[in-house]
């Protein structure tokens, strides 16, 4: 069996720099997720964060959880749950303005630390884009600079918690979908597992590895590089054990960004068929939300009946 793509990112200012280039090339290519160590992040940052992340949960989410769940009769349920996951999420936007100071509940020490750690991520994201635009072939910032829109791009983090729950058969803790942005930085519980990706039609564990990030791919990637980079499936499946936790942060272009493949990846022979669509990215992600759990393919075909109403300028620059 294929083992699950790890990356050391110390690597890259090495000798084993074109090595490293590769897994992370392949890992786009084939997986469309890949798992980074090494990655600049502070360890006494990433514990500060699991900490507090978790003490919040404890403090002002658990109970509210378990009258949801006690509201609904999900204790007792004895067929697949398909409208509901089984989670526990907070919201926090960074760019293009931060609402850090308006969500509730949280301490200040508590929001200091995450907007922190958004500001370590945000270098992290731009940087995994400039790798991938050395791989593809593109010039340095080609990436960022898809994404920018005229206010730069947007930057959210999902802080979610999967209780345990009773019946992870019939509850998934996430369903299956594929993201709608750009690339995706995630820092997960390394004691719980339950994030799983589909690759050759087999759901394969994403490891849980202490002080690790994963990095995922969005559709959008895979419009900008045609097709070479994919996104792909993947769920949460609830354990009967241990609450997991998981801060999704998602690095995606800005709503008013006009997204379409790259021109030194399309060949004469695409150019003509047009395998992938042009199109705003806010009129995709209002599209996406009412088909996140669907497959990507029927939405990058609705979006192509809208090609006609985009203009496609030169790629805005920061």
């Amino acid at each position: 069996m294929e083992t699950f793509p790890i990356v050391n990112m110390e690597k890259l200012n090495g000798e084993e720099r074109a090595t490293t280039m590769n897994l992370i090339n392949d890992a786009c290519e084939n997986w469309g997720f890949f798992e980074i160590v090494n990655h600049g992040l502070s360890t006494e940052l990433l514990d500060t964060v699991e900490k507090m992340t978790k003490g919040h949960y404890k403090k002002c989410m658990e109970d509210r959880f378990k009258e949801m769940v006690a509201s609904k009769g999900l204790e007792a349920v004895q067929s697949e749950i398909e409208d509901l996951d089984w989670e526990s999420t907070f919201y926090l936007r960074h760019l293009p303005e931060s609402n850090i100071s308006e969500v509730p509940d949280l301490e200040d020490e508590y929001r200091k630390v995450m907007k922190e750690f958004a500001e370590e991520l945000e270098k992290l994201a731009e940087n995994i884009l400039d790798i991938f635009c050395e791989n593809l072939g593109l010039e340095k910032g080609y990436l960022e600079k898809a994404f920018y829109g005229a206010k730069g791009p947007t930057f959210g983090t999902k802080v979610s918690n999967y209780p345990p729950c009773p019946k992870p058969d019939l509850i998934k803790g996430l369903r299956a979908h594929t993201d709608a942005g750009g690339v995706i930085l995630l820092f997960q519980d390394d004691k719980v597992s339950g994030l799983q990706l589909l690759k050759d039609d087999k759901w394969i564990d994403v490891p849980p590895m202490h002080h690790s990030i994963v990095i995922n791919l969005g559709d959008q990637l895979e419009v900008i590089t045609n097709g070479r980079y994919k996104s792909v499936m993947h769920r949460v499946i609830a354990q009967t054990d241990g609450t997991r936790m998981s801060i999704a942060s998602f690095y995606n272009p800005g709503s008013d960004a006009v997204i379409y493949p790259a021109s030194e990846l399309v060949n004469k022979e695409e150019k003509k068929n047009n395998m992938y669509p042009k199109f705003v990215f806010e009129d995709y992600m209002k599209l996406y939300e009412g088909l996140k759990f669907q497959a990507k393919e029927p939405r990058f075909e609705a979006m192509k009946t809208m090609e006609d109403t985009v203009g496609v300028g030169p790629i805005a620059t920061a």
